[in-house]
């Protein structure tokens, strides 16, 4: 990935060099978005042995497939219904059933929600683990979320949703707008698209095209840029860290950029527990970036403690460093344990779902 020049060497950059320097911003934006929009999680698919149709095929009832990040559960139905069609049930024993009657739960017996993304449903299902695992979710490795399809008797009264296509999408559409209204405190962006954009942002999901959604959803998500102002200096070494920036301070803000929100729309999960959600301005009062770990120090002070000054410079040791915190636990963002120095603004840029929201789901570490 390019990386930008360092300040100190090139303290006034040109106008072409700035336009180069746009240029990478633009490329490593559209690169994790498109990482992002590309990820997937493998499932595990049983069908409850005690609703299969009559003389249906009970060695073949298991179906695997690796289910974008970005889908929904709804979208996949059809999937799993033509297999299932074609392999498993008996034809004629099949043809009462209703997909609007299907629905899912974990093994584990979680109901699983239809309105949140497929990715999200794994981390938290990987979080919900990391309370009883000792180690850290495995980037490398994934294992499948083994899930029971239910064909009968969907418990509406905690599903909230009708388990159909229209109804993920109404969902969807209005994650969307809330998701709009948080980041710019008016949802003009979103209500000001035609109606063919507005129903071409729930196609390229359904289709999963990185182009056709992104060109309409470009209109609403913020750029990547930097802060306009002078920053402390931040750690290094981190591929989700946004390079420093050799932007002229005095330069105008971008309106359309990620420090120009009012507030990242974030939502914050935890094992087996409450979904909160928070305000999260992209920079804090004197200026600086607000970064992963001084939102989560902020909210969760147990989890992530906050991290005490340095001690005063002495002779033996003048330049002292700040105490080391406990990891008493981690962020995982679109199934990437993220580093504490990452910074709300890009995240919020470059690692949201495709309904606007930055989703971090809180593991327990294990030592």
């Amino acid at each position: 990935m390019s990386t930008y020049p360092s300040a100190n060497r090139h303290p006034s950059p040109t106008p072409h060099a700035r336009v180069e320097k746009d240029r990478t911003t633009d490329y490593n934006t559209a690169l994790f978005r498109r990482l992002t929009w590309e990820g997937t999680v493998p499932l595990e698919i049983r069908v409850d042995p005690k609703e299969l149709p009559a003389n249906s095929d009970r060695g073949l009832e298991c179906y695997f497939v690796q289910a974008p990040r970005v889908s929904y559960l709804p979208l996949v139905v059809p999937e799993i219904r033509r297999f299932l069609m074609d392999v498993v049930f008996d034809e004629v024993a099949a043809k009462g059933l209703r997909d609007e009657e299907w629905w899912f739960e974990s093994e584990e017996g979680t109901l699983l929600k239809w309105h949140w993304p497929i990715g999200l449903i794994y981390d938290t299902h990987t979080i919900s683990a990391s309370a009883r695992a000792p180690s850290l979710p495995s980037t490398s490795m994934a294992t499948p979320m083994r899930l029971i399809l239910h064909l009968v008797a969907p418990p509406n009264e905690k599903l909230f949703l009708s388990p159909t296509i229209d109804a993920c999408k109404q969902a969807f559409m209005n994650q969307l707008k809330e998701a709009d209204f948080i980041r710019w405190g008016n949802t003009r962006r979103m209500t000001g698209l035609r109606k063919v954009d507005q129903d071409g942002l729930w196609e390229g999901i359904r289709e999963h095209s990185f182009d056709d959604f992104w060109r309409v959803a470009a209109k609403l998500t913020p750029t990547a840029g930097p802060p306009t102002r002078s920053t402390s200096p931040q750690p290094t070494g981190s591929s989700l860290s946004r390079p420093q920036s050799t932007d002229n301070n005095n330069a105008p803000p971008d309106r359309d950029g990620a420090y120009s929100m009012r507030n990242v729309p974030i939502r914050l999960y935890l094992p087996d527990g409450p979904v909160l959600q928070e305000l999260a301005p992209p920079s804090l009062e004197d200026g600086s970036p607000n970064t992963l770990y001084h939102f989560l120090s902020t909210h969760l002070p147990l989890l992530f403690p906050p991290r005490p000054p340095p001690p005063p410079p002495s002779r033996l040791n003048p330049n002292p460093s700040a105490p080391a915190v406990p990891a008493l636990a981690y962020a995982l963002i679109q199934g990437v344990v993220s580093p504490p120095e990452a910074e709300l603004a890009w995240l919020g840029a470059c690692l949201a779902g495709a309904d606007g929201w930055l989703n971090i789901c809180i593991g327990v570490s294990r030592s």
